[in-house]
């Protein structure tokens, strides 16, 4: 369960700083670097418990290369989900008022913006944090947050720059993307980070 609790955590404080960051200008600019710090700093903080996944995608693509237990899957998914949920309802307390137009950004490019960056996500997330020519390193944790800062400064204006199924809950929750658009991101993530994992196996077959 503690592994449970911290994927909530992580997932939630990451959430909670999209959605403080974006909403009503917010850190302007500099958002995607506060996104990416968050989520570096509460790997740091969880990784040694639960991994640090934060991400249903990430989840994914750790159990294709045999690094996280099947049983541990749909809890993993679960808490994550509600993590980002609740953020969710924060930051509409916390922006009460603000004017929020939900982004409705066209199909194929969202669609290949979110699953490229995805995919760049999870294949740092594998090489950097499961690999055994990594093992032990401490850098993990900034490898992974910059990817996500690096993906949300190059694509954010495409596809919103979620690159996470969780992440996509909850700015579909805060209003900042329409419903009828989260389908882009649930499989264009959750693609990213499939492929990933066969890639990482078949340039990494020792592990």
């Amino acid at each position: 369960m503690n592994k449970y609790l911290v994927e909530l955590i992580g997932t939630f404080f990451l959430v909670l700083t999209v959605g403080c960051t974006v909403i009503d200008k917010g850190a302007g600019p500099l958002a995607p670097l506060a996104i990416g710090a968050s989520l570096m700093v509460m790997i740091f903080a969880g990784g040694h418990i639960s991994g640090g996944h934060y991400n249903p995608a990430v989840t994914l693509g750790v159990w294709m290369r045999g690094k996280c237990d099947t049983k541990d899957v749909a809890p993993y998914w679960a808490f994550q989900f509600i993590g980002a949920a609740l953020a969710a309802a924060v930051v509409k307390f916390f922006k009460a008022g603000a004017v929020v137009t939900p982004g409705n950004p066209q199909t194929v490019p969202a669609l290949l913006a979110e699953f490229l960056f995805t995919f760049a996500l999870v294949y740092v997330v594998l090489n950097t944090a499961t690999a055994k020519g990594t093992e032990g390193n401490s850098f993990y944790g900034l490898a992974i947050g910059m990817t996500v800062m690096t993906g949300a400064f190059a694509v954010g204006n495409i596809s919103g720059g979620a690159f996470n199924p969780g992440v996509a809950l909850g700015i579909t929750i805060m209003g900042l993307s329409a419903w009828s658009s989260i389908w882009i991101f649930l499989v264009a993530d959750f693609l990213g980070g499939a492929v990933a994992a066969l890639i990482f196996k078949f340039v990494n077959p020792a592990g």
